[in-house]
């Protein structure tokens, strides 16, 4: 049984959701939260492997049903190895992208059909769901203009990312009372307050 808590954070490339899931993380170990913070695809040393394939440019062709299944190979190992083992020893679990990411990856995206990706999402994470989920939302265009190497899902194209933002935003009014959407084109200590008093007027933590 699920006994800490679990927050993710979603959002296209160059969002800024990896600083505010680090930021989290080092704010909650200065309250005594015990803290795990993580990350998908590459939470776990198996998953590392994974990622380096999923996001390495190849030459050769890299149909969308075997990147789908990677990436949820990526999340059972990852639920098995680092999150129900996190929540169990009941601690805050802070996980920069998780199942989200896949539906607005490969099914708004990519076009894979959603009962397909929504299926192996249940199926991967064995159920387990996000206490609460931050969406960095931001302009893609901005946000591209932060990158610089661009690993394979980045070089995917402005129109692909966009079709990205617009899955995230669909997810976010699928699921209001889960997923909170937070405007990331502020500073990044404007973005943690936000974050912060949400978590805060939800009693997610005190």
């Amino acid at each position: 049984m699920k006994e800490g808590i679990f927050i993710t954070f979603e959002g296209i490339e160059a969002s800024g959701k990896t600083t505010q899931a680090k930021m989290l993380y080092s704010y909650l170990k200065e309250k005594g939260y015990r803290t795990v913070l993580t990350r998908e695809p590459g939470g776990t040393e198996l998953g590392k492997r994974i990622r380096d394939i999923l996001l390495s440019h190849c030459e050769e062709n890299f149909p969308q049903i075997a990147e789908l299944f990677l990436y949820e190979a990526d999340r059972n190992i990852h639920v098995h190895n680092v999150i129900k083992l996190g929540l169990q020893k009941g601690k805050v679990v802070v996980s920069d992208r998780f199942y989200h990411s896949t539906l607005a990856y490969q099914h708004y995206a990519r076009g894979i059909d959603f009962r397909l990706v929504n299926y192996l999402n249940e199926v991967a994470s064995e159920g387990l769901k996000p206490d609460i989920t931050f969406l960095l939302d931001l302009d893609v265009d901005l946000a591209f203009s932060r990158l610089k190497k661009l690993d394979r899902i980045e070089s995917e194209g402005i129109e692909f990312h966009k079709k990205v933002r617009e899955g995230f935003l669909q997810i976010a009014e699928l699921e209001p009372d889960r997923v909170v959407v937070i405007r990331a084109d502020g500073s990044p200590e404007e973005i943690f307050s936000e974050v912060l008093q949400t978590l805060k007027s939800k009693k997610i933590i005190a």
